[in-house]
């Protein structure tokens, strides 16, 4: 499986889990909509560090969870 696709299936099916939809995350993770959406259907590769850890907070998961 490509690495981008796996970290975007993780990360919905997490966001999922914790019963989030993307704009409650987005707003956790002070990111827009959009972008969560573009992670999750893998258009967006690479999320910075600031990113990841954003995300992670938002999730209450730790950055690692999210590239495991």
């Amino acid at each position: 499986m490509d690495i981008h696709k796996g970290f975007a299936m993780k990360l919905r099916a997490i966001r999922l889990q914790k019963k989030l939809t993307q704009v409650q995350l987005a707003e956790k993770a002070q990111l827009s909509q959009e972008y969560i959406a573009r992670l999750e259907t893998g258009s967006k590769a690479n999320p910075s560090l600031d990113v990841l850890d954003r995300l992670a907070k938002g999730l209450k998961v730790k950055v690692g969870k999210l590239l495991e």
